[in-house]
C-alpha cells in the first residue's frame, strides 16, 4: 500500500536488485481542507517505496488521525525512481502488456424505533446566495454508468474513486454479468492525455473528479475544469473564489453534482473556512447556485457534501443541511437548540445520515435512512455504545464502517462493517475486519462518505486484504475477499492479484466487480472485471510499463488518489497540489489511459 518516491537528484535510478531505504513522510493537508493544522512541506529527498523489491511501509501510509483531522490516505503524490524527470510523459502506442473463511457469528438486532417519526427542521435560517456563474458552452449527453433505481424510479450515478454509495441493491444474489464494460480484443492501453499538477507555494486540496458520457471533470485550484474524455481538450471551466474542500462523489441523472469550497483564497498556511456549497452542472459546465448557512453571526464550516437524487446534503459539527440541487432552495437546516446533529451523509439512490447525540467520550450514533426531499426518517439503526465515528460505505445496500473501540490500530478508521436493512433499520450482519488483515480506509471523523478501496453491491461486501509476501523475491501481493451482507460470513469467493500486483476494488458494474491492480516496479497497472458468479477476472486494460509512464501511474495509486474507469478508459487524479521541489519527477493532476476499442 505504498508508492515510490524518487531518489536524490544527484543519484542514478536504483536498480531492481537493491532494496530501498526507509521513506520519508508525505506533505500534510493544507488550506482547502477544513479544520486541519497547517501543512508541513514535503521532504526534499524522499527514498524509493512500494512497487520495488524490498519495499516496506508506504511513506504516505495513514497514521491514526487526531480529532478533526483527515487521515493521511488523502496525502500528496509520491514519486518513482525509475522515472525520467527531465522528459515529459509521452503517449505510448498500444502493445503488450490469507484470511480465514470463518467470521464471528452474526447477532441480528431488532428494528430501532424512530423517535418522533418526523423529519429535519425546515426553519429558514440565514442563507447567503452568491451570484450564479454561467458558462455558455453546452456539452450535452448523459451519464454512462448507473446504479440501481432510486425511490423515484430514476437512476443515480457515482463518479468517484474508492467505495460505492450507490451499490446494486441489498437483496441481490451472487450472480455475475449485466455489466457495461466490455473485454477488449487488446487490453493494452496508451496515454490519452495528462494534466500537469498546478503550481502553488502551499498544499491545496484538489479532490473531486466526475465522469459522464461527454465530459471528464476535475477540481483544480479554485476551479473545476471539464475535459474531453478521449482527447483531454478543455471544454469548460467553472471558477470558484477559493479552493474546494469537499466534493460529492455522486452525480445525479441530470449530470449534476456538488462541492463545498472556501469563500476566498486564504493566506498561506491558513484557511478561510469551508463555508460555501455549490451545485455544478457537468453537462452545461456551469455553477447553478451557491449557498452558505450561518449559526448566529458566523458561517457554518461544512466538512462533507453529497448528492442523493435531487438533493444536495452537507454535514458539519454544527449539524446538517440540504438544498434542492436544481433551485438551491433550502430543504432543512440545523436546529439551534438541538442536542443531536447530522455529522454527514451518504448519497446515491438513497440518503443516509450519521446522526450524533451527546458529548465526545459518551456519544451515541444513529444511522438514519431519510427521505431526500423532506428529511423524514424512514428507518434508524442505533450503533453500539463506544463508537464515536462512523462512515457510510454504501447507501444501497446500506453498509456502515466504524472503528469499534479504536481497535483497528492501523489508522484505517475501520475495524467492523455493519450491514443494515435500509427499510427496517434492522442489523443484518456485523463483519469483523481486523486492520492487520484487511485494507480499505474510511474517514468517519469528517468525510463520512470518504471510504476508499471498499465496495458493496450484489448482496456482498468486497474487501481487499493487506499486502503480504508474494512468490518472488521482494514481491508483494494480495486478494479480494467477498462477504455475504445477510450472514456476515465469507462467500468462499476470492480473487488473487497475482505476484507483484495488489488489488483494489473500484466499483460495481452490474453484477461484476471492477478492480484496479497496482503494478510491480517493471510493469503497468491493470483494470479487471471480476465476474460476480465465478469470481474469475477478465482484463479490461493494461497500462504501459515504460519508466516515465510507470512513474506517473504509481504516483496516483488508489490509496491516495481518485480513480475512475469507464468505456475502456482509466482516469487517475491527485487530491492535493503542493509546492514542488526541483528534484521531483514530473507530477500530474490527471493522467488518462485508454485502450484501442
Amino acid at each position: 500500500m505504498t508508492q515510490p518516491p524518487p531518489p536524490p537528484p544527484n543519484q542514478p535510478p536504483q536498480p531492481p536488485s537493491q532494496p530501498p531505504q526507509p521513506p520519508s513522510q508525505p506533505p500534510q493537508p493544507g488550506y482547502g481542507y477544513p479544520q486541519v493544522p497547517p501543512p508541513q512541506p514535503p521532504a526534499p529527498q524522499p527514498q524509493p517505496g512500494y512497487g520495488y523489491p524490498g519495499a516496506q511501509q508506504s511513506p504516505y501510509a495513514p497514521q491514526t488521525p487526531a480529532y478533526g483531522q483527515q487521515p493521511a490516505g488523502y496525502g500528496g503524490q509520491p514519486h518513482n525512481p525509475y522515472a525520467q524527470p527531465t522528459q515529459p510523459m509521452q503517449a505510448v502506442p498500444p502493445g503488450y502488456g490469507y484470511p480465514g473463511q470463518g467470521q464471528p457469528p452474526t447477532v441480528p438486532m431488532a428494528p430501532q424505533p424512530v423517535p418522533g417519526g418526523g423529519g429535519r427542521n425546515n426553519t429558514v435560517l440565514f442563507i447567503v446566495v452568491a451570484a450564479v456563474v454561467a458558462i455558455a458552452l453546452i456539452v450535452g449527453g448523459g451519464i454512462w454508468y448507473s446504479k440501481s433505481s432510486g425511490d423515484d424510479g430514476k437512476k443515480q450515478h457515482e463518479a468517484a474513486s474508492g467505495g460505492t454509495t450507490g451499490g446494486s441493491g441489498g437483496s441481490g444474489g451472487t450472480t455475475g454479468g449485466g455489466g457495461k464494460e466490455k473485454v477488449p480484443a487488446d487490453p493494452a492501453s496508451k496515454v490519452l492525455f495528462q494534466v500537469p499538477l498546478p503550481q502553488t507555494d502551499d498544499t491545496v486540496v484538489t479532490s473531486g473528479s466526475w465522469l459522464t458520457d461527454t465530459v471528464y471533470a476535475k477540481s483544480g485550484i479554485a476551479e473545476i475544469v471539464g475535459y474531453d474524455p478521449d482527447k483531454g481538450t478543455e471544454l469548460w471551466t467553472v471558477k470558484l473564489p477559493g479552493p474546494v474542500c469537499a466534493a460529492s462523489r455522486q452525480v445525479n441523472e441530470d449530470g449534476r453534482t456538488a462541492v463545498a469550497f472556501q469563500p476566498k483564497m486564504p493566506a498561506k498556511n491558513s484557511t478561510a473556512g469551508c463555508s460555501q456549497v455549490a451545485a455544478i452542472d457537468l453537462t452545461a459546465g456551469k455553477k447553478l447556485w451557491t449557498k452558505s448557512i450561518k449559526s448566529g453571526d458566523y458561517p457554518i464550516t461544512f466538512q462533507n457534501v453529497t448528492v442523493a437524487q435531487h438533493t444536495v446534503a452537507v454535514g458539519s459539527s454544527d449539524g446538517g443541511a440540504a438544498f434542492d440541487i436544481d433551485s438551491g432552495n433550502a430543504l432543512w437546516q440545523p436546529k439551534p437548540d438541538d442536542t443531536c446533529y447530522d455529522a454527514g451523509y451518504g448519497g446515491g439512490t438513497r440518503l443516509v445520515a450519521v446522526r450524533k447525540c451527546g458529548q465526545y467520550g459518551n456519544r451515541k450514533l444513529s444511522i438514519q435512512n431519510i427521505d431526500p426531499k423532506s428529511g423524514k426518517v424512514i428507518s434508524e439503526y442505533k450503533m453500539p455504545d463506544g463508537i464515536e465515528y462512523a462512515a457510510v460505505v454504501s447507501t444501497d445496500p446500506l453498509v456502515v464502517a466504524a472503528d469499534v473501540g479504536d481497535s483497528a490500530g492501523d489508522g484505517s478508521g475501520v475495524s467492523d462493517y455493519f450491514s443494515i436493512d435500509g427499510k427496517t433499520g434492522r442489523l443484518l450482519a456485523r463483519i469483523a475486519a481486523p486492520g492487520d488483515t484487511y485494507a480499505g480506509r474510511c474517514d468517519g471523523i469528517s468525510r463520512i462518505e470518504g471510504c476508499t478501496q471498499i465496495v458493496a453491491g450484489n448482496g456482498r461486501l468486497f474487501l481487499a486484504t493487506e499486502e503480504h509476501d508474494g512468490k518472488g523475491e521482494y514481491s508483494k501481493t494480495n486478494e479480494i475477499i467477498a462477504f455475504d451482507l445477510k450472514t456476515g460470513k465469507t462467500t468462499g469467493q476470492r480473487a488473487e492479484a497475482g505476484d507483484g500486483y495488489t488489488l483494489s476494488p473500484l466499483r460495481m458494474d452490474g453484477g461484476n466487480l471492477l478492480a484496479y491492480k497496482s503494478p510491480p516496479y517493471n510493469k503497468g497497472g491493470q483494470v479487471v472485471s471480476i465476474d460476480g458468479g465465478s469470481f474469475k477476472a477478465a482484463k479490461l486494460l493494461e497500462n504501459p510499463g515504460t519508466r516515465n509512464v510507470h512513474s506517473a501511474e504509481t504516483s496516483l495509486l488508489p490509496e491516495y488518489a481518485e480513480l475512475l474507469f469507464g468505456k475502456g478508459r482509466l482516469y487517475m487524479s491527485a487530491v492535493y497540489a503542493h509546492k514542488r521541489s526541483s528534484s521531483y519527477d514530473r507530477e500530474y493532476l490527471v493522467v488518462a489511459f485508454g485502450t484501442g476499442g
